[in-house]
Parts: C-alpha cells; sequence; structure tokens
C-alpha cells in the first residue's frame, strides 16, 4: 500500500502529547520525515523523538516556543538546513486558560492569543519562505468547533481558534498561486489526557449528544490532518474540515 506522505518533510509543533504526537507518529508512519517541537513536556518530547527514530523514521525533535517570533524563524531555519525543505507545516501548538470572561485576567487573556493564534502567525510566515522557492507546500492550522460556535468560559480560547479561521482563510487566499495551500483542522470533543480527569458523567452526557455517540481520538484528528498535507487533497485549499462527529450538523 502507497504511503501518503513519502518522502515529504513536515514539521509539527506541540507535538509531545495528545492530538500533536498522534499527528507525528502517523505522519512517520506516512513516510514523512518529521520535525516537531515541545516546550515543556521535555522527557515526552525526547521519547517521542526515541519512538519514532526506533521505526526508521527520520525524525528531530526541537524544544522551540511557537508564540515566539525569532524563535519560530531560528526554528524553520534549523528544519530546512537539517532536512533540506519543508513541505508541510502543522500549527498545533494550544493552550486553554478557562473563565469567565466576568472573572478572566488580562493575562489569561493575552496568553492564550498568543500562544493559540500569534505562533501560527510566526510559524507561518516563517514556513513561507522555503515553501515559496520549492512553489509547493500543505499548511494546516488547529482550530477547534469552539472557534465556529463559542462556549461559556472559554472567550479567550474562542477568540483564537476564530482568528485562525479567518487567517487561513486569507493565507490560502494569498499563497494560493504559489501552489502553497492552507487548510484548518476542527476538532470537537476528543478524548485525551485531558479530558481523562474530568467528570466520567459529565464526558458520557456529552458523548450521548453526539451523533456518532462517542468522543473523537487523537487518531480521528490526526488522519484528516495526513489527508490535508497529502496530495490527495491537492485541490483543497481555505477550508475547515470538522472531525467532531456530527457535534455541530
Amino acid at each position: 500500500m502507497t504511503q501518503l506522505l513519502t518522502g515529504k518533510v513536515a514539521l509539527v509543533t506541540g507535538a509531545s502529547k495528545g492530538i500533536g504526537r498522534a499527528i507525528a507518529t502517523l505522519f512517520a508512519q506516512q513516510g514523512a520525515y518529521v520535525a516537531f517541537t515541545y516546550l515543556s513536556s521535555v522527557e515526552k518530547g525526547q521519547a517521542l523523538e526515541a519512538e519514532l527514530a526506533a521505526h526508521g523514521s527520520k525524525v528531530k525533535g526541537y524544544r522551540s516556543d511557537a508564540a515566539d517570533f525569532a524563535q519560530a524563524e531560528k526554528l524553520v531555519d534549523d528544519v530546512v538546513t537539517e532536512f533540506g525543505r519543508l513541505d508541510i507545516l502543522v500549527n498545533n501548538a494550544g493552550i486553554t486558560q478557562d473563565g469567565l470572561l466576568m472573572r478572566m485576567s488580562e493575562a489569561q487573556w493575552d496568553n492564550v492569543l498568543t500562544v493559540n493564534l500569534k505562533s501560527v502567525f510566526n510559524l507561518t510566515k516563517a514556513a513561507t519562505k522555503p515553501m515559496m522557492r520549492a512553489k509547493a507546500g500543505s499548511i494546516i492550522n488547529m482550530t477547534s468547533v469552539v472557534g465556529i460556535k463559542g462556549n461559556a468560559g472559554q472567550a479567550n480560547y474562542a477568540a483564537s481558534k476564530a482568528g485562525i479561521i479567518g487567517f487561513t482563510k486569507s493565507v490560502a487566499l494569498e499563497l494560493g498561486s504559489r501552489n502553497i495551500r492552507c487548510n484548518a483542522v476542527a476538532p470537537g470533543f476528543i478524548e485525551t489526557e485531558m479530558t481523562d480527569a474530568l467528570d466520567p458523567k459529565q464526558v458520557d452526557e456529552w458523548r450521548k449528544a453526539i451523533p456518532l455517540r462517542r468522543g473523537g481520538t487523537p487518531d480521528d484528528v490526526a488522519r484528516a490532518t495526513a489527508f490535508l498535507a497529502s496530495d490527495d487533497s491537492a485541490y483543497i485549499t481555505g477550508q475547515v474540515l470538522q472531525v467532531d462527529g456530527g457535534m455541530l450538523t
């Protein structure tokens, strides 16, 4: 069976756990050379690098803060130096700092907008240089169904994820003539380490409200991301692919 991403060089931010880890792992399994970033989860990042390398993939982890403009530029330069080029960028790094608006601090707003939205600007701007030289590229930005419908207690997160959608569509319009595609993936309720800590009854109620009657897995998101990264989606740009089990239908 032909691998979707054979020989392509991919950079995945925030890949030490959860969805990012699943994306980096699947990309490697599909034949890509994978560069990825981590920040606070150093041990998990190093473990992922060792795990993927053990499967024979060319892989390199970088400790880098995507929200820092200079670090983002250096990261892309380092990846191109190490791997020779950059075909795919997945902007996955993100955080939540939830709270009702009336109690939300300025720092909670600024932190979430900087990590979730500014990081996408930083990495995309840096990655367009090698992609424009190659006249090819696929950029995938991780948004959320919360960026489409909003969510009480997540005004900062919703704003950052809605911003990613507008950014994605604008980049698609700007770079389409250079054969660089830009799409977004909007996960719904995805069960990760974070959801394991929630009240099981509440989680079960959420599952019942989803048409497919289950939460998603990181692999569900990774497979959609791999499709958008691959040549199978060569005529798709400026789109938001909801991976939500029908939640917003």
